[in-house]
């Protein structure tokens, strides 16, 4: 027979197929008819001119002839294809086509296993390329024909019913299979198990393993690695472990997967020795530890807080050539920050990016987190930024880093951080806001906080009931009691609900000004208004009649408290208990502690404070030192507050000896001192002559993270300026414009005053000039020292 000549350039399927079909049957092609004006390829341009009877019927025709010369005529599967994939045959017309082939003229014949085997190649070929709705309209035709095709071709068809539609349609296909005693397979469990591992049905998972038995198949390698990881997605660890041990005794090898997810579900459930063990089996097995595993047993250490262990296998693995990843930092970086490890949090990220690897924004946040803590707040700032461009730093991140400079008053440093997070395009939220609020309020800058909170309706933000009681207490500190008061009533305009803590916040605020008698006024409104006070309420009314000396009015408000029947605690009696040390009433205060301890309370840290401090105050130390014993006797640890007290009362009897030694045994304890603590002993050293002690002190409290404030500087440019050193007074408007702290008036007068003791009468005037820029105003002190040098009688104060 002559071969046909090869049809250059043809880019119709239909050509392609009819060539199949003239080569397959030895028949001529017939010529088109003379009224046909489209090509023969239209036919098969879309499935509705798929279904012409007369096109099946030649490709039936066709299949007739091969199966003639010999049922399993390799051109049949090839000539099938090519009708299925170029000439694009409907599925059903094609397993007519065979069927109608393979009968011939016996119609009721069955259907040769030949034949069935062709269709099934058919289903596979359709599954395998993705076309899910055709493989399933051929299945269909099939079954409706009788026919039904073989596991590895039904396999196929749920494989790709999974991976194109869902697993869910794939579990329904698989009853009905099952449903019509068609015979299934293990590969068939293994991969609607896979399927539905994949989507996350791990119990249908399960499910499809238990009913194994039942159609009598044996799990294989793959059922067992895929159960056993579905049950350890489930944290059913004990069954899991059971698995494990069944297939070894079936005597299948196990991979390392599977001994990973064993021991991941043993360690998740805090069963740290059985995942050892497991781990132990695995090796014994001649399996070798990986990086994967290693990172699982370091979490597994973590959890139980022996974050040692953790970081000694980490060790150990570097030992071992295995290289970490990012999970692996990551675990251990988590793991430290927990246990309070804040400088390896910071060793475990400079290793990671030694290695070229990126945390986690998290991560990364939990880096920052550790660097304030430890104090390194300038490393923190200068990290956040170096990574800024890397988009690392995540508005979580922004956030912590900014509030903590806030709260530090470095607010500078903390707008200059907000510029950068808009600049690289991280978008703030309320919670920036806010805190940049609060650094505003807090350094008393209310016009650039309301300009800001003016700010955030135009950027898409509402104010919260954080924002105005930050406002409001910046207003309280300014001591414009009435702008706090009256944001009470913007609040509910803009439909922001007063909480329990924004009316305590006025409540103090009125109670810590001049205004202390307008409180109960305020607290009869707020209570209208639906506001329930609390214990805390009255403590911060009690505790603002105290400090006003108002003692019987601190007895009235806690006669009122027990009449609504709110119980007073352990804050209010050390109100009272400071009160009377403040009005040098320490014997009444000794009385209202031994009421304390008749009631059934344990004074804390705070009333040993109080009474320490009166009796410092008073200049009875030995009275003071009894209360050490005391406190350290009834198990309480020392604060830096009382150890302060200890030293202001030993600078106040100018004894600078003893003052050393308390401060040499805080430190000594573990105890940082803060910045009232270093400002005492400055003040104490500068008035005692010793300034160079004074200035080493300076130079460590700012190493130590602790920022000066202008009482601080005042101490020190009064001692600077009593040993005539009014050059180096001088040099600490620098340090103080440096640290964003505003001078005094006292400490311009002091270096006013030096000046003109030195007979530099225009370096007084810069000096006087430049009090005025800063927006100080001066006092009648500042007047007097500049009219005394004007007046030839005048003497300098």
């Amino acid at each position: 027979m002559r071969r046909p000549p090869r049809l250059r350039g043809a880019s119709s399927p239909w050509l392609a197929w009819r060539s199949l079909c003239a080569t397959a049957s030895a028949i001529p092609i017939p010529a088109a008819p003379p009224h046909q004006t489209d090509p023969l390829s239209a036919h098969f341009s879309n499935r509705p001119a798929a279904r012409d009877p007369a096109v099946v019927e030649n490709l039936t025709s066709t299949l007739r002839a091969l199966f003639a010369s010999s049922p399993s005529h390799p051109r049949a599967f090839t000539l099938l294809k090519s009708a299925a994939f170029d000439a694009g045959l409907a599925p059903g017309a094609l397993v007519d086509a065979v069927l109608s082939a393979a009968a011939g003229p016996h119609s009721g014949s069955p259907v040769a296993a030949v034949h069935v085997s062709l269709l099934s190649r058919l289903l596979t070929s359709l599954s395998r390329a993705g076309r899910a709705s055709a493989a399933a309209d051929a299945y269909a035709h099939m079954v409706a024909r009788g026919v039904v095709p073989d596991v590895k071709s039904r396999t196929d068809l749920l494989v790709t019913t999974a991976r194109c539609s869902s697993a869910r349609d794939a579990l329904a296909l698989f009853a009905e299979m099952r449903g019509r005693g068609d015979r299934v397979d293990a590969w068939m469990f293994d991969a609607l198990m896979r399927a539905c591992v994949k989507e996350g049905m791990l119990e249908d998972a399960v499910r499809l393993f238990d009913e194994m038995p039942g159609a009598e198949i044996e799990p294989d390698q793959r059922v067992y690695a895929l159960v056993i990881a579905a049950l350890c997605k489930l944290r059913d660890a004990d069954r899991g472990l059971h698995l494990l041990g069944e297939m070894k005794e079936a005597g299948f090898e196990t991979w390392d997967f599977t001994y990973r997810s064993v021991v991941d579900v043993l360690v998740k459930v805090g069963r740290m020795e059985e995942a050892l063990r497991v781990k132990d089996e695995m090796l014994s097995a001649g399996k070798k530890m990986d990086v994967v595993l290693a990172t699982i047993l370091m979490h597994g250490y973590c959890l139980r807080g022996e974050v040692e262990k953790a970081l000694d296998l980490f060790d150990e693995t570097l030992a071992n050539s295995i290289l970490p990843t990012n999970v692996t930092y990551g675990t251990l970086i988590r793991g430290c920050d927990q246990a309070g490890m804040t400088q390896k949090v910071y060793v475990l990220y400079r290793q990671m990016r030694g290695q070229g690897l990126l945390p986690s924004s998290h991560e990364f946040g939990l880096v920052i987190k550790g660097l304030l803590c430890d104090k390194q707040w300038e490393d923190a700032v200068s990290l956040c930024v170096e990574m800024a461009d890397s988009r690392l730093p995540d508005v979580f991140t922004y956030n912590g880093l900014i509030r903590w400079l806030c709260q530090q008053h470095k607010l500078r440093e903390a707008l200059n951080l907000f510029g950068k997070m808009k600049e690289t395009g991280v978008k703030p939220s309320v919670v920036t806001y806010n805190s940049l609020l609060m650094g505003y309020c807090e350094k008393g800058c209310m016009d650039e906080a309301v300009k800001l909170y003016s700010e955030m309706p135009v950027e898409g933000f509402v104010p919260n009931v954080f924002t105005y009681t930050f406002l409001m207490k910046g207003y309280i500190k300014k001591k414009a009691f009435d702008k706090a008061y009256a944001l009470l009533d913007e609040m509910k305009q803009n439909g922001v609900s007063c909480n329990e803590y924004t009316h305590n916040v006025l409540i103090n605020g009125i109670c810590m000004s001049d205004r202390i008698y307008e409180v109960d006024e305020m607290l009869k409104n707020f209570i209208g208004e639906g506001f329930v006070p609390t214990t805390m309420t009255y403590n911060s009314i009690i505790n603002g009649f105290v400090k006003a000396g108002m003692m019987g009015s601190a007895f009235a408000m806690y006669q009122q408290m027990r009449e609504k029947g709110i119980p007073a605690n352990i804050v209010t009696y050390t109100s009272f208990i400071d009160g009377y040390c403040r009005t040098s009433c320490c014997d009444l205060a000794l009385k209202m502690l031994n009421n304390v301890r008749r009631k059934g309370l344990q004074p804390d840290i705070a009333a040993y404070n109080a009474l320490i401090s009166g009796f410092c105050h008073e200049g009875n130390m030995s009275h003071a030192l009894q209360f050490l014993v005391i406190l350290l006797k009834d198990g309480l640890t020392p604060t830096s507050a009382v150890y302060t007290n200890f030293i202001t009362g030993y600078k106040d009897l100018k004894m600078m000896k003893e003052a050393s030694k308390f401060y040499e045994s805080m430190i000594k304890e573990g105890i940082a001192a803060d910045t009232v603590t270093y400002t005492t002993l400055i003040d104490g050293f500068s008035k005692d002559g010793n300034v160079a002690f004074a200035l080493e002190l300076y130079s460590e409290m700012m190493a130590k993270g602790n920022i000066p404030d202008d009482i601080t500087f005042t101490a020190l440019t009064h001692g600077l300026c009593r040993i005539g050193d009014i050059d180096g007074a001088k040099k600490l408007l620098d340090d103080m414009r440096r640290l964003d702290v505003c001078p005094n008036a006292l400490i311009y007068n002091m270096l006013i005053n030096g000046s003109l003791r030195d007979g530099k009468l225009q370096e007084a005037f810069q000096l006087h000039d430049e009090m005025l820029n800063r927006g100080i105003v001066p006092d009648d002190t500042t007047s007097d020292i500049l009219a005394g040098q004007k007046s030839p009688e005048g003497q300098l104060c």
